[in-house]
């Protein structure tokens, strides 16, 4: 059989020459045809070599015949070569016939495998390789239908015969990742995923799930070889574990004696050992494999007894999954509690539905346990869902948001809300917000601060950007929490971050509502919360440029007194937020830059042309070049190192190209605007330094 053939040492070395042999043929009647004399030379001597050692050795063979008859000395070498050409053009034939009959046979054994009749796989795949033996997606298929018939050995020679074929197969080395974990090879099983991923840098987060698996079946596999020891030696817990699981296996029983059994269990899993007794003694098959159980936990309507009931399942495995990555795996894989774990949260009893969240909630703790929660759940459901629990004043509202943000953290919400919220969903998220004052504060702004999260998807941020409800509950938010006490300021804080997330976008309603949101955001400049001024101001960067309404209103309410003084005393990051609002107010507006000139006569702007940051720089370049339109500013400047600073950055080397054009504008500006500036950039050679680096600009 072909399996036995290709584990023979003297047939893998045949089929190896075989290979080498078809490539060197290939090779030498290709460059026989070489329209380059050189290579066709060598190719003719090759053939030449070829028939030399070709009759050398029919010469040797006739010798040692009885008749020792003299053999010629061979065709001449035209005609070997049409001999040799016709060789490979049948070879290439032959070869054509076979790979069709390879991959009709591979996909016999494919539709075998898909309809699960693995053993079927595996002789189909075995008939393509006797057809044609170095195709490497038979080898590869053949091994996964091994695997599933638990023929691990085998499939991981299919692999390395995968491998002789193509060195970089990332199938392969999966596969015989997953063979060697199944035999409990751990090292073995990691060297190949190593392998995989130096063969595909990118694959990185495939091979984090690899290497997840192996460390999870390895630190398994050592908990219940400790469990069994445990158990073997008589010790109480783990005769307690038994003894109780095989009383609650007890058919036809009360509902109440399977709740107070269940109890008794989740009190005796103290640790480790007894969660893995748990595990290795069935205990995860209780709900599965007992109808009234089952039928308790899964029921509509429940009685007292079936809440107790579900209650107590709920404690049981909140015992048994914490800490837990084995259990947590079968928990949440289980097709009863996949169903109904957003059932339990929706029910509308408190105390299942904190039972419900403290589960959840233990899952979400670990790396592993959200992403089953990503791979099992409906996450998008669950957003609503979790979003409600903001209404209440109880732990049930943390202890959703906590879920929320550890799974929004890991992209695992945000990949299942691509490419746009449900209806549903910002509904109810429109709803919080205008609601502010009946709900969970410090709930409220962690929900909005996940919903801003969400909108790094762009098709969520326009969605949100353009819902006219969401932007209106946003302002009313902030209207009622102007003169609220100090524990709301947490939501205007979270609320002016989704705003400056969704000003990215630009739209009709943003349009219509930039007078109403500057509004807000310049009563907010006075507050005493540093955070909130921040943000306050990182609005009005961005929603000003929306509409030219919005900086007639801004300068006339003293938005360019207020920026002034936040780019003199305020932190980098607020002050960057001012130095754009200025930058925005005097390209369109006269007065701006009359009260800019007014209040400050460059000596801000001066400062902040020496930050180490190249986007300040510009902005600062940009606004000064702004303001040398007014009488007298260019003039106000006399005496200082202006000219000089600009100079530097025109003709430097910033990586933002504005820093440069915006500098060599304001320079030119200055120096038309008083001539003594001009006197003072020859004397600098400014006019040959702006020449070549204008020209450079030009020319990248």
């Amino acid at each position: 059989p072909a399996e036995a053939m290709l584990g023979d040492p003297e047939q893998e070395e045949d089929f190896q020459r075989f290979l080498r042999r078809v490539d060197e043929i290939s090779n030498l009647v290709q460059d026989l045809s070489s329209p380059d004399s050189t290579v066709k030379a060598k190719a003719i001597a090759e053939a030449e070599k070829r028939l030399h050692d070709q009759a050398a050795s029919k010469e040797a063979d006739s010798r040692t015949g009885v008749d020792r008859t003299v053999i010629n000395t061979g065709p001449p070498v035209e005609a070997f070569l049409a001999g040799l050409e016709k060789d490979a053009k049948e070879r290439a034939q032959q070869r054509q016939r076979n790979e069709l009959l390879a991959n009709a046979l591979k996909e016999k054994g494919n539709e075998a495998f898909r309809k699960g009749d693995y053993a079927t796989a595996v002789e189909s795949y075995t008939e393509g390789l006797e057809k044609l033996k170095d195709k490497q997606e038979l080898y590869t298929n053949r091994a996964q239908a091994r695997l599933k018939l638990q023929q691990y050995e085998e499939a991981i020679g299919d692999c390395e015969w995968a491998l002789k074929c193509s060195e970089k197969c990332l199938k392969a080395y999966f596969l015989m990742g997953k063979a060697h974990l199944a035999l409990q090879h751990y090292s073995e099983a990691r060297q190949c995923y190593q392998k995989m991923l130096q063969a595909a840098p990118r694959k990185q987060s495939l091979f984090k799930d690899c290497m997840d698996e192996v460390d999870l079946e390895e630190k398994r596999m050592k908990a219940e070889k400790r469990a069994v020891e445990e158990a073997e030696s008589g010790k109480l817990p783990a005769v307690s574990i038994r003894e109780l699981l095989q009383k609650l296996n007890r058919p036809d029983q009360d509902i109440l004696y399977y709740a107070g059994g269940i109890r008794l269990l989740a009190a005796a899993v103290k640790g480790c050992t007894e969660q893995t007794l748990f595990r290795t003694n069935n205990g995860f098959s209780l709900l599965r494999d007992n109808e009234a159980v089952r039928r308790g936990f899964c029921a509509e309507g429940r009685s007292p007894a079936e809440l107790d009931l579900a209650l107590s399942l709920l404690w049981l495995w909140q015992a048994v999954c914490t800490g837990n990555e084995a259990n947590q795996h079968l928990l949440l894989t289980d097709p009863d509690v996949k169903a109904e774990l957003p059932k339990l949260l929706s029910s509308g009893v408190a105390e299942i539905q904190k039972e419900t969240l403290a589960l959840i909630s233990l899952c979400s703790e670990n790396e592993y346990g959200r992403r089953l929660l990503g791979k099992h759940q409906d996450l998008t459901s669950w957003l609503q869902v979790l979003m409600g629990f903001v209404c209440h004043s109880d732990a049930r509202a943390g202890s959703a948001m906590g879920i929320l943000s550890a799974l929004a953290a890991e992209q695992r919400l945000v990949a299942q809300c691509a490419p746009l919220l449900p209806t549903a969903v910002l509904s109810s998220f429109t709803h919080l917000l205008a609601s502010a004052q009946l709900v969970n504060q410090a709930a409220l702004a962690r929900c909005v601060g996940i919903v801003g999260s969400l909108c790094a998807v762009v098709g969520i941020r326009v969605q949100l950007a353009e819902c006219r409800e969401c932007w209106q509950a946003c302002l009313q938010l902030l209207d009622q929490h102007l003169s609220s006490p100090p524990q709301h300021q947490e939501c205007s804080f979270a609320v002016l971050g989704l705003m400056m997330n969704l000003l990215l976008e630009s739209s009709v309603v943003i349009q219509d509502l930039a007078l109403d949101i500057t509004g807000r955001c310049m009563a907010l400049l006075g507050h005493k919360d540093g955070g909130i001024v921040t943000r306050a101001t990182g609005v009005l960067s961005r929603v000003l440029a929306a509409a030219s309404g919005a900086v007639e209103a801004a300068v006339a309410g003293g938005v360019v007194k207020q920026m002034g003084r936040i780019c003199k005393t305020g932190a980098e990051i607020t002050s960057s937020y001012a130095l754009k609002t200025l930058c925005i107010c005097t390209r369109s507006s006269r007065q701006a830059q009359a009260e800019l000139v007014k209040a400050d006569r460059g000596k801000v702007l001066l400062k902040l042309l020496d930050s180490q940051n190249e986007s300040t720089v510009a902005n600062a370049a940009f606004c000064l070049g702004q303001c040398l339109a007014m009488p007298g500013a260019a003039k106000s400047l006399l005496g200082t190192n202006v000219v000089m600073t600009l100079l530097r950055h025109a003709g430097g080397d910033a990586a933002r190209t504005s820093v440069q054009e915006n500098s060599a504008i304001a320079l030119g500006k200055l120096c038309v605007a008083e001539p003594r500036h001009l006197l003072q950039l020859r004397k600098l050679h400014g006019l040959t330094i702006l020449s070549s680096s204008m020209k450079h600009l030009q020319s990248n």
